[in-house]
C-alpha cells in the first residue's frame, strides 16, 4: 500500500510552521515532510510528531546559503568540509526524529564546461554521505530539478540521477522522483518510473503546470 506524507513547506499556508502538524494529522496524514528542520530544536519538532501520532518521513541536507540563492553545495568544489558537517547535523536530526530519509541538494552549475569536475566533487560527497548515513540506517537522495524553476541545477534528469547512483555504488543511495520536475524536463511519468522504481526511494506529487495546484496534475 502507497503511504502520503504531507509536505509541511508547502501544504497549510495559513498556519505557522509548528502548527501544520496537527492540520495534516486532522487531514488523515500519518507522516510528514519538509525542506528544513534547522531552524527548530530535534525536541520541539519531536514533540509535534509524537503529539500528532506522525511519522517524519523526509528532510533536506543544509543546502548551503538559501537566502543567497544557493541550492545545494553537494557538487561545489572547495565546500567539502562545509557539506560534511551538513550531513552531519543532518544526520542528528535525523536519529532524534526518526526519519530514514535525507535529501541532498546538488547545487548550481556556473557553466557546463564546469560539469566534469562538478560531478567528480558531486561522487565524492555521496559516497560520503552514504557512508555517513548508512550506520544510521538512513537512506540518502538526490533530487532531478527543473531548470525552469531553478536555473542552471546540476541534476536534471531521471537517467541522470540514476546514472550518478550507479557510479556511487551504494546500495542506501537512491533518486527522489518528483513527478512535477520530471513532467516539466522529461514527460512520460508512468514510462520513467516503471523503468527506474528499484532505484527510486520516495516519490513527490504535485500539480503541473503550477508547483502550488496541490489538487490536480495534468
Amino acid at each position: 500500500m502507497p503511504r502520503f506524507a504531507a509536505n509541511l513547506s508547502m501544504l497549510y499556508p495559513q498556519h505557522d510552521f509548528l502548527e501544520r502538524f496537527a492540520a495534516a494529522a486532522a487531514d488523515g496524514f500519518g507522516a510528514v515532510e519538509y525542506l528544513f528542520p534547522y531552524a527548530y530544536t530535534p525536541q520541539e519538532l519531536k514533540q509535534r510528531l509524537t503529539d500528532n501520532g506522525l511519522v517524519q518521513a523526509l528532510f533536506n541536507a543544509p543546502p548551503g546559503d538559501w537566502d543567497a540563492c544557493e541550492r545545494g553545495i553537494a557538487t561545489l568544489p572547495g565546500r567539502e568540509a562545509e557539506f560534511r558537517s551538513g550531513v552531519e547535523r543532518a544526520l542528528e536530526y535525523a536519529q532524534a526524529l526518526g526519519n530514514d530519509r535525507v535529501h541532498v541538494m546538488a547545487g548550481l552549475l556556473p557553466s557546463e564546461a564546469l560539469r566534469e569536475r562538478h560531478q567528480a566533487v558531486y561522487l565524492e560527497n555521496l559516497a560520503f554521505a552514504a557512508q555517513q548515513a548508512k550506520g544510521a540506517g538512513v537512506t540518502i537522495l538526490i533530487e532531478p530539478i527543473n531548470t525552469r524553476d531553478m536555473p542552471g541545477f546540476f541534476l536534471n534528469r531521471q537517467d541522470q540521477a540514476q546514472d550518478i547512483c550507479r557510479l556511487v555504488g551504494a546500495d542506501n543511495l537512491k533518486v527522489q522522483f518528483d513527478c512535477y520536475h520530471c513532467q516539466i524536463v522529461e514527460g512520460d511519468l508512468t514510462t520513467k518510473l516503471r523503468r527506474d522504481f528499484a532505484g527510486i526511494g520516495h516519490i513527490q506529487i504535485a500539480g503541473v503546470p503550477a508547483v502550488t495546484s496541490r489538487t490536480s496534475v495534468n
